[in-house]
């Protein structure tokens, strides 16, 4: 491949992750904003942005496959099976954490018709479930925990603390991940 070749594919593959990265901040905001006004903040002409993504549904479609790839990377970035169960719940919480909030509006749509994206959830999902495994037999989670309530109850405080949009992931992470652990009760039972 030649010089001026691999610096056309670089600078395409800049205009389409500003694209991607405008219209997220524009449609969070906005749901129902237009092209035209996606382009606007990315700083290309409109018809740049139909030349890469021939409609709307297009666009966000690979908005929820770059969001889902990011999801991907922050779960590998955690070693969720090689690192101590404690460190890579906290890791992997405060990764993952960070692509909900900068990629909020993505990850809501993440749960597209795409294989790909359908196969990476699964595998994220999987992995996630390994990792709760791996932290009750080292103890971090009691033995009598039903591993599957455990992972539905730490989705939804995901979900809950994604929504903080200005929060420090590492800090909420922190207090997530605290919360799973040790609940928000004095310890008495019913």
């Amino acid at each position: 491949m030649s010089e001026t070749t691999r610096a056309l594919r670089s600078d395409a593959e800049r205009t389409v992750r500003a694209i991607l990265e405008a219209a997220e901040r524009v449609l969070s905001r906005n749901p129902a904003a237009t092209m035209e006004q996606i382009a606007e903040a990315a700083g290309v002409a409109r018809t740049t942005v139909h030349r890469r993504f021939a409609s709307r549904e297009a666009l966000v479609d690979a908005m929820a496959a770059w969001a889902t790839r990011q999801f991907a990377e922050a779960m590998d970035a955690a070693h969720t099976d090689s690192t101590p169960p404690l460190v890579a719940l906290y890791q992997a919480t405060a990764n993952v954490l960070r692509v909900k909030i900068d990629w909020g509006f993505a990850m809501s749509r993440a749960l597209s018709d795409d294989p790909e994206v359908a196969r990476v959830h699964s595998d994220v999902e999987r992995r996630c479930e390994e990792l709760f495994r791996r932290a009750q037999d080292a103890g971090v989670l009691r033995a009598d925990v039903d591993v599957l309530w455990a992972k539905r109850v730490y989705y939804a405080l995901c979900h809950e603390a994604a929504q903080d949009r200005e929060g420090d992931p590492d800090a909420m992470a922190t207090r997530l991940v605290d919360t799973l652990l040790r609940g928000v009760g004095a310890g008495q039972g019913l």
